[in-house]
């Protein structure tokens, strides 16, 4: 057998072996040659693929966002325009939850700090900005 098992692909990938299943469930990876005993044989591509993936998910693309960025990778009519538009679109969609989340620190922040240490929890201006009555982004009943 000149390619390399399951195990062997996730060791060198730096996955376990579920994660190269659910890849090859996403169809993230092809198909994999089958040895005349039926079991898989990945080539060193595969080490690629999941590299790229992997390293994808970490600039927060979704797996569907890299399955489209793998097709544009073997076309070989591709532009690169269309991988700079979409990481574009990724850069505004960060931009956008990096503002919501400063939103939410801001919040809790200011709750923190009206939040007196002691005193009883059923008066604790956090726990009630969680209550359904309550306006959460000021901490006071409607």
């Amino acid at each position: 057998m000149d390619g390399m098992t399951i195990g062997e692909l996730a060791k060198r990938a730096g996955v376990n072996r579920e994660t190269v299943r659910y890849y090859e469930r996403r169809r993230l990876l092809p198909l994999p040659k089958r040895t005349v005993s039926g079991y898989r044989s990945f080539s060193d591509e595969a080490v690629h693929r999941i590299i790229f993936i992997r390293r994808a998910q970490a600039l927060g693309f979704s797996l569907n966002e890299i399955k489209e960025f793998l097709q544009l990778r073997a076309a070989s009519a591709s532009q690169r325009k269309n991988v700079r538009a979409r990481a574009e679109e990724k850069i505004r969609s960060l931009d956008q939850k990096i503002e919501a989340l400063m939103n939410m620190k801001k919040t809790l922040s200011r709750l923190v700090v009206i939040c007196a240490e002691g005193g009883e929890t059923k008066r604790c201006p956090i726990l009630e900005s969680l209550e359904p009555e309550s306006d959460a982004t000021c901490g006071k009943r409607r």
